[in-house]
Order: structure tokens, then C-alpha cells, then sequence
């Protein structure tokens, strides 16, 4: 939906009335309702690839996949990266571009985007059934009343909306002279607070539109505000300009002393609310301020917290990681949740945990409401022991892929069995990289200060430093004996063993992306405009010359892998002719960091620090 600054509705909202019960005898029920709602969106836009599209990718011990996948004629085969059970998160929703904020009430979570506005899903299938539409600028805060038929958004375009949930129509709008970064409602929906970035909060009277106080209490950006869910004239505050955190009655009078943080968030029958600050989460008594226990994560800064509805777990985001406590327990151990690839932005508790990230996903984890409930643990690999992959390349001739991960380390994987043939430690450190078996020696090159590094893998020694202004995209060239190098509207290209000019050439205009394919001593481009282009850097005495657009694959089809930040969506395989997809990756690994594609064979690295390998040999047209 395009925003024109005035209110509309793509839809009223609607309930949806889905109920799966599911019983714990029952594995092919429980192994449905996984399988349904993991691949939801796959399904829901191609029906007729169910099993060939999201059972391949299902876990290997679920009695879906033990009992159907080998009666398929026909699909994609899993080398590596397939995981053995179902894991924490049931459901991913893929929104395109980044989120900051959420807010649910009974099965419905409403979500700020970056360009539709908000977005209202369904908390049991997480299918999409409103949007609302008004603010022209990012929507920092959200919250619903008690009731759940208002919605309060507070924006960067200095505004506050209310919201009637029932028809999206916006009831008033609260001006402001300085970007909103926080919102709150009362209880008995009659006051609303905002906080904004000029330090000042804001109390209005919610149906007369005044504001009636303003609390200049903190030196700095507000970045929360959040009355007491059982008190209309309790509220809190806290800014992480002077990293404190107040207690305020509806005229604006300090309650008690302030305590340290950057955030603070109140439990449900508000008898406690959480401050957060750097790795720290801090559990306070409502009514004294008296800290009941702190809680420490191990790494990244925390950037928002949550209660759950029962008061007994506590859930924090600090980066890409959500930790998850049992705060009744007199040691309270956490437990990590990992499948966000990018910082998360929000969490909220409501049936299940919600969360949502700079990656552009909502994500719906399945965790215990109670003590006796066991919080688990994803499948996923937790990033403290495996680096982010950097780069990956595919090498078929050779039978190999080969991966690069942030902390240098270069791995070699069977292409037939997905086992890791050989691990070495290398000095890479830069961002872009590549790497491939030439001659029987691993080469290496990654750029970093403005240089390409030449490293030979399994001799650890550098053969060439050659030196490169600029570069946005690096691969060594497909007989192995050229590195090209894409930056600043040229493609240059140098000797592997010389560390000579080859050649180069002008893009000729537009926005240079990655190199996608390096096939011999040609290399295809990609653009900002979702053109390609190729050129042959291997005509002797002569400049470049200018290739066919077309990639050197299987006829009719065609690799794409859409950028996060502009376009965002899954990683997929789209028959060039009829405009269909053949193939996209789902779930967990719908967004790789980095790919390879020859037309049969698919290698795929994450931040996560997996490598996914997957073969196409009985779906693609022959």
C-alpha cells in the first residue's frame, strides 16, 4: 500500500478461526500443525509444490518427513543443513524490510513497518489481515488498550495516532514538535503518554485531544514510557541519554528514587517492572523501586525486555539472541532462542513469544508460560560457537564447497555427503571474500584497508597483496586464474599468481552489486536495477569484451536472491519463461548472508554460521 499521509485500510479485521489441538500421542498431528504453519507462506501462494517445496527442508526425524518424503518422485534433495527436530520458532513471517515495534492482544499482533505502515497478523497462522495506514514516517511505538479496540502509534513524523481497531480508522491525532519514540495507554483508556526525543513526556486526555502535562524530568531522549497496567495514575519512564529510570503520578510528581537503565517494561498485574541497561537486566518491586534480582547477558547490548502473561519468565533481545529466564527459580539459568540475522527490535509475550527484527521477519516461538513448563532451546547453533559465514562458493568439479566464516576460518564440504573434509585457520578479516581449489591449492582472497589479500589455504602463506580503492564485490574467476574485484563502476581483474593487471573495464552506469557467477574467465554482474551484465576478461591483446546477458546455467531459469535492504523475501528459483518459481527457501533459511547456484547444485552460508547445500538434479527442467 502507498502512503499518501491520510488514514486507510487495506481491511477491516477480521477474526480467523483456526484451531489445531494438539495432542502429545499424536506426532502426525503435532508434525501437521509444524509443518503448516512453518511453511505457511510457501504453501499459501504455490499449493501444488507442498511437498515438493517444504517437506525437503522439514526436520528429519519428524513422522511427516519419515513417512512421505521417500514416497516423492521427484525433489530437492538436502546435502547438509537439514535439522534433526522441530525447532523453538513455529512460525516466520517475512515482512520484506525492517520492523520496530510491536503489540498484541488475544490472537492479534500488530507490527510497524518501514513502508506499510502497520501491519496487523494473526498470532496463530501469522497470516496478514489488516493494514493501517497514516504515519508518512518510521513507527517507533505501538500499543493496544486493555480492551484491545484502541491502538496507539507513536512515530518519527512527530505525531501519535489512535486507532480504532474494528474499521483501522484513525480517531485523533496527537502532534508533537519532536520525534515520538515511545507510547503508552492508561488502563481505564483516558490518558495517553508519549515520550519523545526532546526529553519532554507528554500526558493527553484521550478523547479530548489536549495535553493536559508535560514531565521534563530526564536529560535526554525518552525512550520509554509505560503506565502501570493495573494503576491509570502510575507511570514509568526511562532515557538512555542519562541511563535512569522514574516512577510519576498523572500530575507529573516524582514517585521515589531513580534507578539505572535504558528501558523499562511493567509486568502484567503490575506488581513488577524490568530496567534494562547495557548487559543487564534488573527486576524491580512497582511499589518500593527495590531491586529483586538482576540478570546478565553475555554478550551484545540489550535493547528491549518482556514479562511474560504469568509473570514467571522473563525475555530479553540483545542482538541477534532473545534469552529467556525462569524467574521463579532461585538461580535463574537462561535459555537462548536463535534465528533473527540481524539485531532484534522488539519482543512482546502474549499465547507465545513475538519478536521482530532489523531483518525483516516477525518470528513466533513456541515457549512455556509457567514453571513447570521446560523453556526450550532452538535447533539452531548458538552463535557462540560458530562464526557468521562470509562467503561460500561451489566447486563441482572438484565435488567441494567451500566456506569462509568471520573469524577466518575456511572449511571444505563433500558436495555428496555435506561432510566437512578439511578446516583451516587463516588471517581473513575483511567483509568480502572468496575462495577455490586451484591446482590442488586452496586459495583464499579476501579485501580489507583497501587491498586484495592472496592466501594459499593450505600452505598459509600469502602470494600476492595487490592494492584496490575500492570494492564492493570479490570473486576469483572460474578457471582459477584471475581475481575480479567490483568497485566504483569498474570491474578490474588481476593474474592469481602474478598479482598483474589483467584488465578492466566501466560498468557502463548504474549501481554496482555483487559478481554472481564467474564461469572461466567471464563474470556476470549484477545491478541496483536488477539488470546483469557480463564480459570475457580472457581475450589475449585485447580489452573485455561484452557477454549476453544471460547467465551460464540451465535454460529458462534463473537464480534470485534478493537483497535485504531493498527488496528483501526469500532466496528463490524462478523459471525465466512462465515467470513461476521452481524453488525458494523457507523458514530459517529463507534469507542467506551469501550463495552459490550452478543449475543443479545450491550452497548457502549464514549467519548463524550454517552451510546449507542443497540438490536440485529432479526439479529443474533438463
Amino acid at each position: 500500500m502507498v502512503h499518501t499521509g491520510k488514514s486507510c485500510v487495506k481491511h477491516p479485521l477480521k477474526p480467523i478461526f483456526i484451531s489445531i489441538q494438539v495432542g502429545t500421542s499424536c506426532k502426525w498431528t503435532y508434525d501437521s500443525q509444524r509443518f503448516l504453519l512453518e511453511s505457511f507462506d510457501l504453501i499459501s501462494k504455490s499449493p501444488f509444490h507442498i511437498y515438493h517445496s517444504a517437506l525437503p527442508l522439514s526436520p528429519s526425524s519428524s513422522w511427516l518427513c519419515v513417512h512421505y518424503a521417500a514416497q516423492l518422485s521427484q525433489g530437492v534433495k538436502v546435502i547438509k543443513g537439514l535439522q534433526a527436530e522441530w525447532g523453538t520458532c513455529y512460525r516466520t513471517v517475512s515482512l520484506g524490510d525492517m520492523a520496530w515495534a510491536l503489540a498484541c492482544y488475544n490472537d492479534y499482533v500488530a507490527v510497524s513497518h518501514r513502508f506499510h505502515g502497520i501491519i496487523v497478523l494473526n498470532m496463530i497462522a501469522g497470516n496478514q489481515v489488516a493494514v493501517l495506514s497514516g504515519h508518512t514516517d518510521w513507527i517507533k511505538s505501538l500499543t493496544f488498550s486493555l480492551d484491545g479496540t484502541l491502538l496507539v502509534s507513536g512515530s518519527w513524523d512527530k505525531t501519535v495516532k489512535l486507532w480504532d481497531i474494528q474499521t483501522g480508522g484513525v480517531i485523533k491525532t496527537y502532534d508533537h514538535t519532536s520525534w515520538v519514540l515511545s507510547v503508552s495507554i492508561s488502563p481505564d483508556s483516558t490518558t495517553l503518554a508519549s515520550g519523545c526525543c526532546n526529553n519532554s513526556i507528554h500526558l493527553w486526555g484521550v478523547w479530548t485531544g489536549v495535553c493536559f502535562c508535560i514531565i521534563n524530568g530526564h536529560i535526554g531522549r525518552i525512550n520509554s514510557v509505560s503506565f502501570s497496567p493495573t494503576n491509570s495514575q502510575h507511570l514509568i519512564s526511562a532515557s538512555s541519554h542519562d541511563h535512569s529510570v522514574k516512577q510519576w503520578d498523572i500530575n507529573g510528581s516524582q514517585m521515589g528514587p531513580a534507578c539505572e537503565g535504558n528501558g523499562v517494561a511493567f509486568s502484567l498485574d503490575g506488581s513488577h517492572f524490568v530496567s534494562w541497561g547495557k548487559q543487564v537486566v534488573t527486576i524491580h518491586d512497582s511499589k518500593s523501586g527495590a531491586v529483586i534480582t538482576k540478570l546478565q547477558v553475555p554478550s551484545d547490548k540489550v535493547c528491549c525486555c518482556c514479562f511474560s502473561p504469568s509473570g514467571e519468565l522473563m525475555a530479553a533481545g540483545a542482538g541477534h539472541t532473545i534469552y529467556v529466564w525462569d524467574i521463579t527459580c532461585s538461580d535463574p539459568h537462561f535459555k537462548t532462542l536463535v534465528g533473527h540475522t540481524y539485531d532484534i527490535t522488539a519482543l512482546i509475550f502474549s499465547s507465545s513469544l513475538v519478536s521482530v527484527s532489523f531483518d525483516g521477519s516477525v518470528k513466533f516461538w513456541q515457549i512455556g508460560t509457567s514453571s513447570a513448563d521446560s523453556v526450550a532451546i532452538d535447533t539452531m547453533p548458538n552463535p557462540s560457537s560458530l562464526a557468521p559465514i562470509k562467503s561460500v562458493s561451489l566447486q563441482l568439479r572438484n565435488g567441494i564447497a567451500i566456506s569462509s566464516d568471520s573469524e577466518g576460518v575456511v572449511k571444505t564440504w563433500d558436495i555428496l555427503t555435506g561432510h566437512c573434509k578439511a578446516s583451516f585457520q587463516t588471517p581473513a578479516k575483511g567483509e568480502r571474500r572468496d575462495a577455490q581449489l586451484i591446482e590442488d591449492r586452496l586459495i583464499l582472497v579476501w579485501y580489507l584497508e583497501q587491498k586484495i589479500h592472496i592466501w594459499d589455504t593450505e600452505k598459509g602463506k600469502l602470494l600476492q597483496t595487490v592494492y584496490a580503492p575500492s570494492c564492493t564485490g570479490l570473486r576469483i574467476s572460474g578457471d582459477g586464474s584471475k581475481v575480479f574485484c567490483v568497485g566504483d563502476g569498474v570491474i578490474q581483474s588481476w593474474s592469481i599468481w602474478t598479482g598483474e593487471g589483467v584488465g578492466e573495464v566501466e560498468s557502463g552506469g548504474g549501481q554496482l552489486l555483487d559478481p554472481l557467477i564467474a564461469d572461466g574467465s567471464r563474470i556476470w554482474v549484477s545491478f541496483g536495477d536488477s539488470s546483469t551484465k557480463g564480459w570475457d576478461f580472457g581475450i589475449s591483446d585485447s580489452s573485455p569484451v561484452p557477454l549476453s546477458n544471460t547467465f551460464p546455467i540451465r535454460p529458462y531459469l534463473d537464480f534470485i536472491w534478493n537483497i535485504r535492504w531493498w527488496s528483501g523475501g526469500p532466496c528463490r528459483i524462478r523459471h525465466t519463461v512462465t515467470g513461476r518459481d521452481i524453488f525458494q527457501l523457507a523458514g530459517r533459511y529463507a534469507e542467506p548472508d551469501d550463495v552459490q547456484w550452478d543449475g543443479q547444485f545450491l550452497v548457502a552460508g549464514y549467519v548463524s554460521g550454517e552451510v546449507l547445500i542443497l540438490d536440485f538434479n529432479r526439479v529443474v527442467p533438463q
